[in-house]
C-alpha cells in the first residue's frame, strides 16, 4: 500500500512539474533566445548568454580508418604470426560538450564515445587565476604529452607503441594546476593530483590506496607549448619549447590503463585488490619553430607484485618530428606535412626483449586538425630472448573530421 501511495506522489509531483514548466515556457519572451550569441569556431557551435554568464559549445568528431594487414600494434612475439586481417572501420565517433556556467572561470566539459557507449570525460574546472586552478571529475591525466593530446591532433595515425604500457589514461579525482609565470626562462607549469587510481568509469576503489600524480614543466623559452596538437600549424616565427618531468605512484589490481578502464599487461593476468604497486616516471621534450615540430618521451615503469613477490621494470622511449616543407621547398604544398617517429620498448629490462617501431606519415590538412587526411607506413621489429627476429609492415589511411 505504501509503495502504491509513494508512486502516486511521484507521478503527481512530476505532473505538477510538467505543467508548471509548460506555463513558464509560455511566459518566456519569444525573442529571448535571439539575444544569445550563436557562432561557429574551433570547438564547434558556440552559444553564449547576453551577459556571458553562461556558454555552451558542441562538437562532433568522426575518424575513418583503413589498415592492412591489421590495425593493432604488436605486443608479443606471437602477434606477428596472427595472419592478415585488413580492416576499414569508424575508429572513433565522439560528441564533445563544454563551456562555462555562472562565471567565465567556472568551466565544464564532457566527452562521449558514441560507437562504444563510453562516457570518457566529465569534469569541472575553476580557472580564475593563472597560478592556481582546480579540476574535479574524470579526464586524461597530463602524465604524457603523447597521450594527453587528442587522437585527432596527432601527427601520425595514432600514438606510439609505448602508449599501451605507460599511459595513465583517464582517472577520477581532483587536481591543482597552474602556471608560475616569470621573466624569460623563469616560467614553469605544474600539475598535482590525487586520484582513485582505478581507471575510467570506476565507481569505487579496491582498497584504501589512492593514485598520486605530479608533473613539472619548464617553459624554457618563456611561452607555453600546450596540449593542443603536435604539428606546427601556426608556423611559429618565435620558437617554443618545453622540458617536463612526470611521476605516478599507484596500488591497485591493474598494471595498465586505457580508455576502457583498468587492465593488465602480458604476464600480469592475475588481478587481486591492491596486488600491484606501480611507480613510473617520464621525461619529455617538445619544440616548434617555422613549420618544424619535435617531441620525445623517455619512460621507466616499476611493477611490484605485493601478493606473490617480484619486481618487473619496463623501459621505452620515442622521438618524433614533423615538418611543413614548403618553408624550405617552394613547390611543396602548404597543406602537406611529413612526419616520422622511432619508438623502442623493453617490457622487462632483465630480459633481452625489444620491440621497435619506425613510422613515416604524410598529413594533408584541409582545415587544420579539424579536417585532415593521414597516410602512414610503419615497420615493427621484435627480438625475443632467443635472438629470434620478426618483422611486420603496416599501412594505414585515416580521415579525421570534426564539425
Amino acid at each position: 500500500m505504501r509503495t502504491r501511495f509513494t508512486r502516486f506522489l511521484v507521478c503527481f509531483g512530476l505532473t505538477l512539474l510538467f505543467f508548471g514548466t509548460a506555463a513558464h515556457a509560455q511566459e518566456f519572451q519569444k525573442d529571448s533566445i535571439s539575444k544569445w550569441d550563436i557562432n561557429y569556431g574551433g570547438k564547434g557551435i558556440y552559444f553564449t548568454a547576453p551577459d556571458n554568464a553562461f556558454s555552451l559549445h558542441i562538437q562532433s568528431r568522426l575518424q575513418f580508418r583503413f589498415a592492412t594487414p591489421s590495425d593493432n600494434d604488436p605486443v608479443t612475439f606471437n602477434d606477428f604470426n596472427d595472419g592478415e586481417n585488413s580492416v576499414f572501420k569508424i575508429n572513433r565517433a565522439r560528441l564533445k560538450v563544454g563551456g562555462h556556467a555562472y562565471k567565465p572561470w567556472l568551466k565544464y566539459y564532457w566527452e562521449y564515445e558514441l560507437g562504444r557507449g563510453n562516457l570518457l570525460d566529465f569534469r569541472v574546472m575553476i580557472e580564475r587565476w593563472k597560478w592556481l586552478n582546480i579540476k574535479i571529475g574524470q579526464w586524461k591525466i597530463e602524465y604524457t604529452r603523447e597521450r594527453r593530446i587528442s587522437s585527432g591532433a596527432q601527427q601520425l595515425v595514432d600514438r606510439s607503441i609505448l602508449n599501451r604500457s605507460f599511459t595513465v589514461d583517464r582517472q577520477q579525482g581532483v587536481e591543482l594546476y597552474g602556471r608560475l609565470e616569470g621573466r624569460g626562462a623563469a616560467d614553469v607549469s605544474y600539475w598535482a593530483a590525487v586520484l582513485t587510481g582505478a581507471g575510467r568509469a570506476a565507481t569505487d576503489n579496491d582498497d584504501k590506496n589512492l593514485m598520486y600524480f605530479g608533473r613539472l614543466q619548464w617553459n624554457l623559452l618563456g611561452d607555453v607549448l600546450g596540449f593542443g596538437g603536435t604539428s606546427d600549424l601556426e608556423i611559429h616565427q618565435k620558437p617554443e619549447a618545453l622540458i617536463a618531468f612526470s611521476a605516478v605512484t599507484n596500488r591497485s589490481p591493474f598494471t595498465r590503463f586505457s580508455s576502457s578502464g583498468g587492465g593488465f599487461l602480458t604476464d600480469f593476468e592475475q588481478q587481486e585488490p591492491g596486488q600491484y604497486r606501480i611507480n613510473q616516471g617520464n621525461i619529455e621534450t617538445a619544440f616548434v619553430y617555422k613549420g618544424f615540430s619535435w617531441q620525445s618521451e623517455v619512460h621507466h615503469k616499476e611493477i611490484l607484485d605485493k601478493l606473490n613477490g617480484g619486481r618487473t621494470q619496463l623501459r621505452g622511449y620515442y622521438a618524433q618530428a614533423g615538418y611543413f616543407a614548403h618553408q624550405a621547398i617552394s613547390w611543396w604544398p602548404k597543406q602537406l606535412e611529413v612526419a616520422t617517429r622511432y619508438a623502442n620498448f623493453n617490457p622487462d629490462i632483465d630480459q633481452p626483449i625489444t620491440l621497435d617501431e619506425v613510422s613515416l606519415a604524410f598529413n594533408w590538412f584541409f582545415n587544420g586538425h579539424r579536417n585532415k587526411l593521414t597516410a602512414e607506413v610503419s615497420s615493427f621489429d621484435y627480438e625475443n630472448a632467443d635472438n629470434t627476429l620478426e618483422n611486420e609492415l603496416r599501412f594505414r589511411l585515416q580521415w579525421d573530421i570534426s564539425f
